[in-house]
Order: C-alpha cells, then sequence, then structure tokens
C-alpha cells in the first residue's frame, strides 16, 4: 500500500475513528485502526467490539493495499504535523510496517496482519428513517445528562429511543434517567420512524454520536434492529450494539396531578441556586426552596460552611411549601431549558416535580425532591 494525502483531509476521520478505540486493550488488534486504499480513496475502520466507526476519504493512491496501525499513535503523529504538509503512508511488502513521511518527517509504526481484524457489520438493518443532524443533537442533549452511571442497573445506561404518541400526534421520543431524574424530549415522527422498535442507546455510543454530528449541516440516516444501530452521515458510518433489557414504564413516574405552578426567570434562578448551593456539603448538594406568593426563597446550610439565603422573584399564587432539591441536578436540568421563564409544577415535598421551558413543549423533566 502506498498513498499521498493532505494531512488536515486525514486529521479529521482520523480523529473521529481514535475516539472509539480504547487506550488500554487486552486483544491488540482492537487499539489499531484499519486502513483501506483503493480507487482514489482511504478507508478508516476501528471498533471496540460494541461500537464501530467506519470513515472515508479521498486521497493519491500509488499502490492499493490494507494495513492496520496503532490508532492513537497514528493521530498523535499526524495531529503533530505541520499545517499544509502532504503525509505518504507506505507499507512493506509483507505488511509489518508501515511508514509515514511528511517533509523531513519518517515515522515507522509496527502494523498487524488485516485478517486479524474483526469483521465489523455491514449487514442491512430492517427499519431506516432520516432526520436532521440539528434534531438528532437536541434529542442527545437534553436527555444525556439523565443517563444512568450506576452498572447494576444496565438498562438505565443509555437513551431510550422509541415512537410515541402525543395528544394525538405521533413523535420519536429520547428518554434518560437515573432514578433520581428524568429526561423526556420529542419531536415530530420523522417518516419511516412509525415501525421502529423502542431501543436503548449505550451511554459511550450517545456520545461518540453527538462528538461526530457536531457542527454537521444537513441530514443523518438512521438504521436500526432489535439489537443494533447504525448512523450514516456524509463519509461516516457508526454502528453500535444496543443495551439488551427493558426500559423502565417512565410514564409511571411522569406525575399528573401537580397542581402548584411557579413561573421564575430561569437565568437568575439557575445562579442564585448557584451561589446558595456553594455552602451546601459536598455529599447532599442540596438547597431549600421555600416558595410563597410572588417569591421563592432559596437557602443552604451545612454544619462546616455556615448558612446561604437568596430570595428571586416569581409568579406564584399557591398554597406555600417548601421542597428540597439536589443543586447539581436542577442545575443540570435549567442548563437545557433555552427560553427566559422555566414553569416548575409542584404537588408537596415528598412527591416528584415537573419542571418545563415556557417556551418550549418538546422536553419535560422530572425530579425527585431530598429531605434537607
Amino acid at each position: 500500500m502506498k498513498i499521498v494525502i493532505d494531512r488536515a483531509a486525514l486529521l479529521k476521520p482520523l480523529g473521529h475513528v481514535q475516539s472509539v478505540v480504547e487506550r488500554r486493550n487486552t486483544i491488540p488488534i482492537l487499539s489499531n485502526v484499519l486502513l483501506k486504499a483503493q480507487d482514489g480513496r482511504l478507508g478508516l475502520s476501528t471498533t471496540d467490539m460494541d461500537m464501530d466507526i467506519v470513515e472515508s476519504v479521498a486521497c493519491d493512491v500509488s499502490e492499493a493495499g490494507i494495513v492496520t496501525v496503532p490508532a492513537h499513535t497514528l493521530y498523535d503523529i499526524v495531529r503533530k504535523l505541520p499545517d499544509g504538509s502532504d503525509v505518504e503512508l507506505a507499507a512493506t511488502g509483507d505488511v509489518s510496517r508501515v511508514t509515514i513521511r511528511a517533509g523531513r518527517s519518517n515515522f515507522s509504526l509496527p502494523a498487524l496482519m488485516p485478517e486479524e481484524f474483526p469483521a465489523l457489520s455491514g449487514d442491512a438493518l430492517p427499519h431506516s428513517f432520516v432526520i436532521s443532524a440539528a434534531d438528532f443533537c437536541m434529542l442527545i442533549d437534553r436527555s444525556r445528562f439523565a443517563i444512568s452511571t450506576e452498572e447494576t442497573r444496565y438498562y438505565l445506561n443509555g437513551i431510550f429511543l422509541h415512537a410515541a404518541e402525543a395528544d394525538g400526534v405521533k413523535v420519536l421520543r429520547a428518554v434518560a434517567t437515573d432514578g433520581h431524574r428524568l429526561a423526556r424530549v420529542q419531536m415530530p415522527l420523522p417518516e419511516g420512524a412509525a415501525d421502529m422498535p423502542g431501543v436503548i442507546v449505550p451511554r459511550k455510543a450517545v456520545n461518540e454520536i453527538r462528538k461526530l454530528i457536531d457542527g454537521v449541516e444537513g441530514e443523518v440516516t438512521i438504521s436500526l434492529s432489535d439489537t443494533k444501530l447504525r448512523v450514516s452521515f456524509e463519509e461516516t458510518v457508526v454502528t453500535t450494539k444496543l443495551i439488551d433489557g427493558t426500559f423502565p414504564d417512565y410514564e409511571r413516574v411522569i406525575p399528573s396531578g401537580n397542581d402548584k405552578m411557579l413561573h421564575v426567570d430561569r437565568q437568575r434562578f439557575s445562579e442564585a441556586v448557584d451561589r446558595v448551593a456553594t455552602i451546601s456539603t459536598e455529599k447532599s448538594r442540596s438547597v431549600k426552596l421555600a416558595v410563597t406568593s410572588g417569591q421563592l426563597t432559596l437557602s443552604a446550610s451545612s454544619p462546616d460552611n455556615g448558612t446561604a439565603q437568596e430570595e428571586v422573584e416569581v409568579d406564584y399564587s399557591a398554597s406555600d411549601i417548601e421542597i428540597g432539591f439536589n443543586s447539581k441536578y436542577l442545575l443540570d436540568i435549567t442548563s437545557q431549558i433555552e427560553g427566559e421563564r422555566a414553569i416548575f409544577q409542584l404537588a408537596d415535598q415528598a412527591s416528584p416535580t415537573i419542571i418545563l421551558d415556557q417556551d418550549d413543549e418538546s422536553a419535560l423533566y422530572v425530579l425527585m425532591p431530598m429531605r434537607v
């Protein structure tokens, strides 16, 4: 194999594919990127056995071939080469070493046999639909903060993506919960998604896909089965295994009888919570909300740090209520609200609270209270 390619043209896809490769691997071939040069293009593939990324980029191919080299090492080399330089990649006849040349720099990397590289899943998936990259980013961004990191409840370690119906309108929904808070985000159901199975996309795949589609304009194609999900856009294809489990019936967690409505300026509220939480203990991070007509008093106290209190003007006319929350969870939710005002639907100090964006009905958040 022998190719010449512009450094910037190689760096972008290499940056994408190397991010899925684990730093420590017991299986050496999984540390490598598979490079396949033919017909004026270079294909790059990596896998961690749960997820694989395949990219393609134009280059000058003087000798077609296929090799595998350490992904992180190759990426670091290309990243440190001077901008604008042409990079030559060439493999020895027995494909045991790959040389990299750019200007006066020369590198020689050990290569493993391409036959050892795992066969990637190129099979067709039965369900497929197209969604704008911006909408897909929105679904991920507004829900992924609530993904559980607790490995024992593995079925919560991802985003539940499924078709649903809301007020007679068919929607595509992304739901995540860790038992303390829940995020439910929806958008109009794309054409072709009506028969899709409900799937749980793992946290690592969610984060990788979100990084890859950052800045992508246009549309992405999502294909899926009961066990796999594939996202395709531009020159990139990401395929991931899905979490084999049943997502809990989240609708039961969303309260329907919360009748105390609190309207508050989102930014003022967030800043006040952040300030008051400085005092709360590192472990609980609790803040207390005392709500009376037209006023919200935020407070926190700890034996070591003292006390803090701040008042915020609100629209509220129901009976007085005191309720405690984890300040980090509160800030995670309010940071997803893009409108100027947030709505809190409260019941009592022991029941879950619903938090909404006054200007956008596509997202709903549920937060469990805590004792303070």
